[in-house]
């Protein structure tokens, strides 16, 4: 599985656990240690554990393996490390204070919204209707 994939598995795992303001960051142009980020934010520990859980999870049915895990217990800031994407699973406060967004702010980020996609029915157009023909009376 490509980097870009396996981090996209990630926000779509933290998403099903209800996570919010999903964010991929691109890192390939800015440093070796890791291609990409997945940030998300949860209101509670116990929801920081059930995404790092789902993660986990979705990952490893994938094949990938997950090399670090940290934060896990606290579950203010959940780390997890798997080499070419790095998750971080972020309590709203600590995000708000670490602000990995500004701290990587060269990089392209790319936002994950829940939301399904939009489809709207294209409806044909109507023919349209051809103005009456008026007809110059014969009569005298």
């Amino acid at each position: 599985m490509t980097p870009k994939t396996l981090a996209k598995k990630i926000a779509d795992a933290a998403l099903s656990k209800k996570a919010y303001d999903v964010a991929i960051m691109d890192l390939r142009k800015l440093t070796t240690m890791t291609d990409f980020f997945v940030v998300c934010s949860v209101d509670s520990d116990t929801q920081a554990r059930a995404v790092a859980d789902a993660v986990k999870h979705e990952t490893a049915e994938k094949g990938e393996t997950l090399i670090r895990k940290e934060g896990y217990s606290e579950g203010r800031w959940v780390l997890l490390d798997f080499v070419d994407v790095v998750a971080h699973v972020f309590h709203k406060d600590v995000r708000s204070y670490y602000n990995l967004e500004k701290l990587w702010g060269d990089a392209k980020f790319e936002y994950v919204a829940d939301e399904p996609p939009v489809k709207t029915k294209v409806r044909a157009a109507a023919p349209k209707k051809k103005a009456p023909v008026r007809r110059k009376s014969t009569k005298k």
